[in-house]
């Protein structure tokens, strides 16, 4: 495997950071996940504007423009010669001194990894995933934006903890007001009588990449989406529900908190979406 640091490719044995790096000590930093498929790399573009965007929140500047930095994805790509994988695009403050202050860190690193990636077992996808609803909330936005995808991901790593100690494979994460926000890594969606919900931004759902596709899908098979506040209850007593994310891609939840979902089995608009997902990645990204 080939790993992209700072402008050069190494051998996965060689590839090394330093101690002091600030996103090492202090998970200062920015990162995104990427998909590719059949050798291209699914909505390149909007993942870059997300990452800057990141970065720009933080006040982290990249050493590389947008254009620069799509070159050293395609580049690693093409290095690791897979036809299908994920990307880890990592950006971190860079060496520094000890201490909080990031302007000891005069250069910021790039380090781009691509991998085979299966966060889920096939028999997930066919049966649907068992979820559990997390005692840990997700931060506020006076906190940090949701919005940004920062290296600081101790908030998702102990949410998760608690789902897989409850016996599920996935949490549920609540925000202050003990509402949806997110799963630890997806975005969630239910359905109830054809017609699909999702969180708002607002509520502290993250904007996901593939939860912009769920959207351009439903516009083009004619099914209704909505973003709005959803409760516990409504993932409960929905006909289907179902997660999106790069790494997760579309996947049906059948159980929740001990909840049969719907029928207990993926519902047939998720199935609809799942296809038309499947298709969309074979049919477009930008090629290497």
């Amino acid at each position: 495997m080939k790993i992209y640091i700072d402008g050069k490719l190494h051998d996965e044995a060689d590839a090394r950071i330093s101690v002091f790096d600030h996103g090492l000590l202090y998970g200062d930093g920015v990162f995104e996940g990427i998909r590719f498929y059949n050798r291209r790399v699914f909505r390149l573009e909007e993942h870059i504007r997300r990452l800057y965007d990141s970065a720009r929140s933080i006040l982290l500047n990249i050493p590389k423009t947008p254009e620069e930095m799509t070159a050293a994805v395609l580049e690693t790509c093409r290095a690791n010669n897979m036809d299908d994988g994920y990307i880890r695009l990592v950006i971190t403050r860079g060496v520094g001194g000890l201490g909080l202050s990031p302007y000891k860190c005069p250069t910021p690193s790039v380090i781009i990894i691509a991998a085979p990636l299966a966060i889920y077992p096939p028999e997930a996808y066919r049966d649907g995933l068992v979820v559990a609803t997390c005692a840990t909330r997700r931060p506020t936005h006076d906190t940090l934006s949701p919005q940004v995808k920062s290296l600081n991901y101790l908030n998702n790593v102990m949410a998760k903890v608690e789902a897989m100690q409850a016996g599920a494979e996935e949490g549920l994460m609540l925000n202050d007001r003990g509402l949806v926000a997110e799963c630890t890594a997806d975005n969630v969606f239910v359905v109830r009588n054809g017609a699909i919900n999702t969180p708002t931004f607002a509520a502290g759902a993250l904007d996901g990449i593939t939860r912009r596709a769920v959207f351009d899908i439903c516009a083009s098979l004619g099914i209704t989406i909505s973003e709005t506040d959803i409760s516990r209850h409504d993932i409960f007593t929905a006909d289907e529900c179902f997660l999106t994310g790069t790494a997760a891609e579309v996947i049906a939840v059948t159980k929740l908190d001990q909840r049969v979902i719907g029928t207990g089995i993926p519902g047939p608009v998720t199935n609809r979406v799942i296809a038309a997902f499947k298709e969309l990645t074979r049919s477009s990204g930008t090629p290497f």
